[in-house]
């Protein structure tokens, strides 16, 4: 006989699942979308095409002023793969010596680098682009890198700050007895520990750069150093025809990258923010 808790139980997924589809059809309604013929995309609401196209990737692959999308995400590609390089390097070094060096006036710029987590970006945007455009920085990639190498992201510091704070100081001390340095504590017992946190590190600031829209229309006028997100928005003209088909289908391939990386390491990141702070 079915009891109660189990009938209860089978409605709570049902209303899971429907809860599920229906933060799902937007996405579905894209990818179903990307393969319809323009004048059906917006009259069939239907999320299996009527007719099948594929002439929305093969028009939208052309890119803009004859650079392809390949330049793209390319260029997408070396900003995120960089800037995880940065993050994951400096954040690091810089939640070690918050996390277990002692020096002068720890506690006061711990919490000036707590205070900038709360400030927003925008109101340091204008400081920022004039401060680049004095270093000759526009249209290139280094304002959306360098700040990377710098320990920018307040957020990963105290993430990792956090997840060293859980190791047992007792490794430390015990390395410092073999005659290991604060380099070595650091290389040989610290790093190899955070890999958790390093992973969600890095997914989050993939996932970001990515995804950056703001940020990459300030600093970039070049068609040629355009990324992924900017190449879909030149494919939208509010003055013009808008080819719908071709935008929707480059935004279908622009979600590949984020997928992949957060499905390979969906383990190492929910093992990241489970054990941060309470390993």
């Amino acid at each position: 006989m079915i009891t109660k808790s189990t009938y209860a139980n089978g409605v709570k997924h049902l209303i899971i699942i429907a809860i599920g589809l229906v933060m799902m059809y937007p996405v579905l309604w894209l990818l179903s979308s990307s393969f319809k013929p323009n004048n059906l995309i917006f009259s069939d609401t239907t999320l299996w095409p009527k007719e099948f196209t594929l002439t929305n990737y093969i028009n939208g692959w052309k890119g803009l002023q004859g650079i392809s999308f390949l330049r793209f995400f390319t260029n997408s590609a070396q900003i995120s793969v960089m800037s995880v390089l940065g993050n994951v390097i400096t954040c690091s070094l810089a939640a070690f010596a918050f996390a277990r060096l002692d020096f002068k006036y720890k506690k006061l710029w711990f919490s000036m680098m707590l205070v900038t987590i709360m400030l927003p970006y925008h109101v340091t945007l204008v400081p920022q682009y004039i401060l680049y455009k004095n270093f000759e920085w526009i249209n290139t990639y280094l304002p959306l890198i360098v700040p990377k190498w710098l320990a920018h992201d307040s957020f990963f510091i105290l993430l990792m700050v956090q997840f060293i704070r859980g190791i047992p100081k007792e490794l430390d001390e015990s390395a410092t007895i073999d005659g290991c340095g604060e380099g070595q504590i650091y290389w040989k017992i610290i790093l190899p520990l955070l890999v958790p946190a390093l992973i969600t590190t890095a997914i989050f600031t993939f996932i970001w750069t990515w995804d950056d829209f703001f940020s990459q229309m300030i600093y970039l006028n070049n068609v040629k150093l355009f990324t992924v997100q900017l190449g879909i928005r030149s494919l939208f003209d509010p003055a013009g025809e808008s080819d719908w088909g071709a935008l929707l289908a480059m935004s279908v391939l622009s979600l590949i990258p984020i997928m992949t990386i957060f499905l390979t390491f969906q383990r190492y990141f929910l093992d990241g923010i489970a054990t941060t702070g309470i390993k």
